[in-house]
């Protein structure tokens, strides 16, 4: 049975929105490292609609990188949404309707991989309320953003568990938690 894994670069005032804008100068090989290995266990990548509509415009389009939008336009893509009608990404699913029920069918048909999460901080914070997330990567980066989409705005208290720690030679803080099971 496929897990729900959610990644995230963060910085320290729980910002999530546009990484491309302070993210890059902290990315090293440790960090390359990490990310490598969370897509080595993809079975899928699971979206909010939001994700979908700017990384599918910007994959299927870009000559940057290469290598990367080969993988990401081959893989397998689940998105949530009760308002995306059609998903003309290639091997993209909707799951709508009970998307609770919906994620757990697909959950229990993956074999061999985790649904893999790359930002979608709403969808997250659904994902954890309805008890579907599995685990929590943040790599905290040692930078106050100061302003944009945090990943917990207005959301009740979860406890989770710090199941991993590291420290990158950057600063960045690799954090793993799994919702508390108490």
């Amino acid at each position: 049975m496929a897990r729900i894994v959610a990644n995230f670069f963060i910085s320290l005032d729980g910002v999530v929105e546009s990484p491309d804008q302070w993210h890059f100068p902290y990315w090293n090989d440790e960090m390359g490292a990490v990310v490598q290995a969370g897509m080595q266990n993809s079975a899928g990548m699971l979206m909010g609609r939001t994700l979908y509509e700017e990384w599918s415009a910007y994959w299927t389009t870009t000559d940057q990188d290469p290598e990367i939008a080969e993988a990401f336009n081959n893989a397998p893509k689940y998105v949530v949404s009760t308002t995306l009608e059609k998903a003309d990404w290639n091997n993209t699913t909707v799951v709508n309707g009970d998307v609770a029920a919906g994620l757990r069918a697909l959950m229990e048909r993956i074999e061999g991989g985790d649904l893999q999460m790359s930002g979608s901080a709403t969808t997250v914070r659904w994902l954890l309320a309805n008890g579907l997330l599995d685990e929590l990567n943040l790599l905290v980066h040692p930078i106050v953003v100061g302003r944009g989409q945090r990943l917990f705005e207005d959301t009740p208290t979860h406890k989770l568990t710090l199941v991993k720690s590291e420290t990158f030679t950057t600063g960045v803080l690799n954090l793993r938690y799994v919702p508390d099971a108490g």
